[in-house]
């Protein structure tokens, strides 16, 4: 008892400084890309919080996980420790961490976030009247509050099995609904809530995850083009430019006016000069810094990066492709959400795990890392392509130089992409997630002339055909399951996710070298916007 309490004890200093680091970490991540211009305090908070709330999730899995998996031996009996109670407190106290930081989601995204975005437009629209932007910034995040409080509803009251009676009353079949609502203290109300964001977190997945797990490792191995070259290039661009405009200019010198379109073509020249000339300052100060010759001193560190990252998420689309495919094979359908609660089609994932499983705590390492490689590859998708909407591109993610609205958007985006991080593993690993590392015992008969002679029992690893009272089911899959029809959207989620990343790869192959200042300079930045970036380059 002394020495699980002690393995408590480490577990929570460890938990302490993991949120320490993800703290640190969310700062110095919004402060890289946050503009020095127009940074405001309550965004700024805003966005780390939502960011630390979106790693914590993330990284609740493995937890869980590891829990369910302490809890029993190798040969397959629970540790003495690990009575009844017990287990049910460690699993009830899991299951309140899944709900306290889901609600806690749903508060960000449809309450706190919404409210400070419209905050800060109606600021920029509106300087100095306070009370109007609150106001104004209230009735728009009114709408998102209502969405939430609809979506409550409908997972409170609407039941997934209702008794087929036919003499049954309105008013009893009301009753009946207050009951089941009442029985799960409106626990399913959060689930249908969490589960509809997921779907929108499916969504974001397909489109900047799978992107970024092809771009990511791709650009570290490629590398970025030469500054000097950069710079050299950019010299003969402006001497262009100049030369251009000294032979327009050079008409009108005896009095003549410019034709219209010489004056558009003049104005042209005369903008693109101006973003040549600060792409010269850039590169100038890129050239000289002590962090580009630092980035070239490790040069090797990341190409060995960008090939582990490129083995990773090959491992990962191979494993989902497989397990798609056996949900299609062998799954009961449409109507059942695709679910199966066996592997017939092993993937490298599931043969990968059981192996490291004998080593404590390889298989942990291994699924925390996929977890995190989930995150920060998303996160590489939303810096590469920006916040789009269908066709039109809303913000750019760009250091030092990201507005307020787009950070905002960025967690909002990584909110819900850990939402969908979850089934994302449990589609690579079923049987990992739902019992972890769990074994239990079977009898074995053995018998001599047919007559039994020696009763003994073996251990095996936990499935769907376990007794309940020897396995422990991780809260995470009673999450994923409790609606068939998402799981059903899941499903062909995974396809599209596997299309985007194949097609993600093409192009990021077929693409050259990116820029060493890429995204840093446009034609519609300011001058002033020079002093944001000199700042990382010193």
């Amino acid at each position: 008892m002394a020495a699980a309490a002690s393995d408590l004890l480490t577990g929570w200093c460890l938990f302490g400084l993991a949120l320490l680091a993800i703290l640190i970490f969310c700062w110095v991540y919004v402060r890289k890309y946050q503009s020095r211009r127009e940074s405001e305090v309550i965004s700024t908070i805003t966005a780390i919080f939502a960011l630390a709330v979106a790693l914590i999730t993330s990284a609740l899995l493995p937890v869980d996980i590891f829990l369910v998996s302490y809890m029993k031996n190798q040969n397959g009996t629970f540790k003495i420790w690990a009575d009844a109670n017990v287990s049910r407190q460690i699993e009830d106290t899991v299951l309140y961490g899944y709900y306290t930081l889901y609600s806690i989601i749903l508060f960000c995204v449809f309450l706190w976030i919404p409210f400070v975005y419209f905050y800060y437009e109606e600021k920029e629209d509106d300087d100095g009247n306070t009370c109007l932007q609150v106001k104004t910034a209230l009735k728009y995040t009114l709408g998102f509050i209502t969405v939430c409080a609809v979506l409550l509803l409908i997972g409170a009251f609407v039941p997934l099995d209702i008794p087929n009676k036919k003499n049954s009353t309105e008013w009893e079949k009301v009753k009946l609904l207050f009951e089941e609502f009442g029985s799960s203290h409106g626990l399913t109300a959060l689930s249908f809530s969490i589960s509809s964001l997921t779907v929108i977190g499916m969504l974001a997945a397909i489109t900047y995850t799978a992107y970024g797990m092809s771009a990511l490792p791709l650009n570290l191995i490629k590398g970025t083009t030469s500054a000097a070259y950069e710079r050299l290039e950019n010299t003969e661009g402006i001497e262009e430019v100049e030369q251009h405009l000294l032979r327009i200019k050079s008409k009108c010198r005896d009095g003549r006016p410019l034709s219209s379109r010489d004056r558009r073509t003049l104005k042209q020249l005369e903008e693109r000069l101006r973003t040549l000339r600060r792409r010269e300052r850039h590169l100038e100060s890129i050239e000289k810094s002590w962090w580009t010759k630092f980035c070239e001193a490790i040069r090797p560190l990341k190409i060995v990066w960008g090939v582990f990252f490129i083995i990773v998420a090959l491992l990962f689309t191979v494993s989902l492709f497989l397990s798609n495919l056996d949900k299609a094979l062998h799954s009961a359908g449409f109507d059942s959400g695709f679910i199966i609660l066996g592997t017939n089609l092993t993937n490298p994932l599931n043969m990968l795990l059981p192996v490291l499983q004998r080593v404590f705590p390889l298989d942990y390492i291994l699924i925390t890392t996929i977890v995190m490689y989930f995150i920060f590859t998303s996160m590489a998708g939303i810096r590469n392509m920006g916040i789009w909407f269908f066709w039109i591109r809303l913000y750019k993610i760009r250091r030092g130089k990201t507005r307020p609205q787009a950070l905002l958007f960025l967690c909002m985006i990584l909110l819900l992409i850990v939402l969908h991080t979850s089934y994302m593993i449990y589609s690579l690993a079923p049987q990992y997630v739902m019992y972890g590392s769990q074994k239990y015992l079977v009898q074995s008969n053995q018998t001599i002339d047919g007559q039994p002679r020696n009763v003994t029992f073996v251990s095996k690893d936990c499935d769907a055909d376990a007794p309940e009272d020897q396995c422990i089911v991780t809260r995470t899959y009673l999450f994923l399951h409790k609606f068939w029809f998402f799981s059903a959207a899941y499903y062909f989620g995974n396809w599209a996710f596997i299309a985007v990343f194949l097609i993600g790869l093409i192009v990021s192959c077929c693409k050259g070298k990116k820029s060493v200042i890429e995204g840093e300079v446009d034609d519609d930045d300011s001058d002033m916007s020079d002093d944001e970036l000199s700042v990382y380059y010193h």
